[in-house]
């Protein structure tokens, strides 16, 4: 008989947990598919994590503080740092099917738990307001307005990516031009 290892049986859980909100979202996943794909007992999940709101509020927790350890904004680095953001999310395009489905299935209803999620992004309005102070950005825009719509340009084409191919072209020389003009207007929307 194996010995049981909870900590690899938390981590399949979690791992299993990601893709199905992944493709499904948090209504249309299922614990038993959960369950399934994790080859743990369904109960353990419950155990574990709570109920399904409470998996998927963990998740994308997580998947949040992964983002924010491993590509923090950058004031003096605008276009390197959306060319990092932009490299996160084609390795990492669950992190933002994960927000896509929060955002349809909650809307802008506040969450419970979500004072980690609030300090994630007010530590990058933070870093964005000190290039402001800095006089390395504009001040032109609010710090938090800015950094919602640096995000917003970073981040469309991965998460509607048949608009990118449709508008933009789906090779690999469009996708290049297009970064590159992401790029060029994130410049622009943050030139002193």
């Amino acid at each position: 008989m194996a010995a049981r290892d909870p900590e690899a049986t938390r981590a399949r859980i979690f791992d299993a947990a990601v893709a199905e909100f992944a493709r499904y979202g948090i209504a249309g996943a299922r614990m038993d598919r959960i369950a399934t794909a994790a080859r743990a007992n369904k109960q353990l999940i419950y155990a574990y994590f709570g109920n399904k709101a409470e998996l998927f509020a963990r998740v994308l927790e997580k998947k949040m503080l992964d983002l924010a350890e491993s590509v923090p904004v950058d004031p003096d680095d605008i276009e390197g740092w959306i060319d990092r953001l932009m490299d996160y999310h084609a390795a990492h395009p669950e992190l933002l099917r994960l927000l896509f489905w929060e955002g349809l299935e909650y809307g802008t209803a506040e969450l419970p738990d979500e004072s980690e999620r609030q300090d994630h992004y007010a530590r990058k309005v933070a870093a964005l307001q000190d290039g402001q102070d800095r006089s390395v950005v504009t001040d032109a825009i609010p710090a938090r307005d800015l950094l919602f719509l640096l995000t917003a340009l970073a981040n469309w084409s991965v998460v509607v990516p048949q608009m990118r191919r449709i508008l933009a072209g789906g090779e690999d020389t469009d996708r290049d031009r297009l970064r590159t003009s992401i790029k060029e207007a994130a410049r622009r929307l943050t030139a002193p």
